[in-house]
């Protein structure tokens, strides 16, 4: 019977616990996307984890979707992160990089004057986080045919760029309505060509940014997130649990790090659906609690266990599991805010307190 404390294998690594920190974005960075000084005290923090993933990171420029995120293809900002990785590596910790191309989800202000990429020319619902405030989104361009093997091509050097700043891994972000998911679900995706239509050309996208992201890392450092209705920037998928399913079948044996999934507004059980098919180490999240996580573990519905803002505000979070000790409360009101250090880098530490 696995605890929260026992050591598990994810991928070529041997995590101390199975407390993941999951990707959440800060917008912390700047406007070129580089990630400050700052963003490497907020990841050294919390190197207790037995896994860090981190923000989601813009392969490349029109993959960004939202003000101050940072990205993975200038010179600049490989060197920020590489900071990044050596502080939380000098603490003993991992840190995977998650990959996060936003798709539709942008606005032309944020690309340059650039009309936002996807599928299919069909207009989310919702507002864009741009540099001027809250802006509508806009009709997105179609991918040609020909232009996906490029955008597939920036995944592959995003990978690259990732290991060379000494990520531990990368995770293909496949959920919150972004380029991937817009590519696996019906309702984004309209194409008539290999890359629509049936669910195994819905799903080529996803396969194929993979298999470029292994070739560079190797599979035992490639995860994948997905996270099944939850309906996140108006993406909707007629017969999600055939889609992911399938999806689930195919990477299966591929030898990947692991499959992360986690589940907000989903009615049906895909843990119970998914867990079975996927042979490498099983994260689940979405609005776990200790008392939750430690009965996933223990009744082995999961290898690993997710945890988002009870991470951002309990910087040492697996001691305060260990002890029973109570956690920080979480400021909502800083979760996106400028590159300040409040409700970023100043959550007090369960022994700061019992210092004070």
């Amino acid at each position: 019977m696995s605890t929260l404390f026992d050591p598990v294998r994810i991928g070529r690594y041997i995590a101390p616990n199975r407390l993941v920190m999951a990707p959440m974005t800060r917008s912390r960075s700047d406007a070129q996307g580089v990630p400050s000084d700052l963003t490497v005290t907020y990841y050294a923090q919390r190197a207790s984890a037995g896994l860090i993933i981190s923000e989601g990171v813009f392969p490349s420029a029109m993959g960004k979707g939202y003000i101050n995120t940072p990205g993975i293809e200038t010179p600049e900002q490989v060197a920020a992160w590489k900071k990044v990785t050596e502080a939380v590596h000098a603490r003993g910790g991992r840190i995977f990089m998650q990959v996060m191309h936003c798709g539709r989800v942008s606005h032309p202000s944020l690309l340059n004057d650039a009309t936002p990429v996807a599928p299919s020319a069909i207009q989310p619902a919702g507002k864009a986080w741009t540099p001027v405030g809250q802006v509508d989104f806009v009709t997105p361009r179609e991918l040609s045919t020909a232009e996906i093997a490029g955008v597939i091509n920036e995944y592959r050097q995003a990978t690259r760029r990732a290991i060379d700043a000494g990520f531990d891994g990368v995770e293909l972000h496949t959920a919150s309505g972004y380029l991937p998911e817009q590519f696996l679900s019906s309702g984004s995706n309209q194409r008539t060509d290999a890359y629509g239509g049936s669910v195994e050309n819905r799903a080529r996208f996803v396969l194929e940014v993979l298999d470029a992201m292994v070739s560079e890392a190797g599979a035992d450092r490639v995860g994948i997130k997905i996270s099944p209705e939850m309906n996140y920037n108006s993406i909707v998928d007629a017969t999600p649990q055939a889609t992911y399913t399938y999806l689930v079948d195919q990477i299966r044996g591929k030898g990947l790090a692991y499959l992360h999934v986690a589940l907000f507004n989903a009615a049906f059980d895909y843990h119970a659906l998914l867990r079975p098919r996927f042979d490498g180490a099983y994260l689940m999240g979405g609005g776990l609690t200790q008392d939750s996580a430690e009965q996933a573990l223990s009744e082995g519905k999961a290898d690993a266990t997710v945890f988002g803002s009870a991470f951002l505000a309990n910087p040492d979070l697996p001691e305060r599991f260990r002890v029973g000790a109570a956690l920080n409360t979480v400021d909502h009101s800083t979760f996106f805010a400028p590159p300040t250090a409040k409700g970023y880098i100043d959550y007090p530490t369960l022994a700061a307190v019992q210092t004070d």
